[in-house]
């Protein structure tokens, strides 16, 4: 069983990540909290290009073999929890974690607040609240000291795109389609989001997204 994998990034989407490693490419599934990270750790001329290190949690079937991988241990440990609940499997868990925070999931969890998870695709009102029943007395005890935080989702106010020729559009877009939306509706999605909020970074973005579609 792999616990994680570092070595060079050299490909990163908000959907997924490219890590070589001993000359093995790995494609890693990720969720917008480690692409934040990731895409901070890629601009940084400081960090070494070979010190990416993503914990991986490795899902083998039949028919596959995805990796997930998370900046933290205990995103992960989230990621693993929610995948316990009866009809949440690992793309589920990965949108909850695109759609906020770990810290957020936990404490969303913790209170109770059903409504708050329901607003996230495929999880109705039943769903929402097996998962605030089975993980409420479990959640508290994950370590989340190391947390990715999700400030800096916007950028500065005289940094202005028009919606039409925006990159970060195409990019939210990709990203949506990838994670199951239909093109037109992620389109439209897009759009209206960044008509109400042209400085959002593309991590934003898509997590705003996420509770419209």
């Amino acid at each position: 069983m792999i616990d994680y994998i570092k070595g060079k990034l050299t490909e990163l989407n908000p959907t997924y990540a490219v890590i070589e490693a001993a000359g093995v490419g790995y494609e890693i599934n990720i969720a917008l909290p480690t692409y934040s990270a990731l895409a901070g750790k890629e601009d940084d001329a400081t960090v070494n290009s070979e010190s990416v290190k993503l914990y991986v949690n490795e899902i083998i079937r039949e028919d596959t073999h995805d990796l997930y991988g998370f900046f933290t241990h205990g995103e992960r440990e989230l990621f693993v929890m929610l995948m316990t609940v009866s009809g949440i499997g690992a793309n589920t868990a990965r949108m909850i974690m695109s759609a906020y925070t770990a810290g957020e999931i936990r404490q969303i969890i913790a209170t109770g607040n059903a409504r708050a998870l329901s607003q996230i695709k495929g999880l109705g009102p039943k769903t929402a609240q097996r998962i605030i029943v089975d993980l409420k007395d479990k959640v508290l005890k994950i370590d989340l000291g190391g947390e990715v935080s999700s400030e800096g989702n916007a950028v500065p106010s005289d940094v202005l795109f028009a919606v039409e020729e925006n990159p970060i559009k195409n990019e939210a877009v990709s990203a949506l389609i990838m994670l199951g939306f239909a093109s037109a509706a992620s389109g439209k999605a897009v759009d209206k989001i960044l008509k109400n909020a042209p400085t959002l970074k593309v991590e934003g973005v898509i997590r705003e997204a996420l509770k419209m579609l």
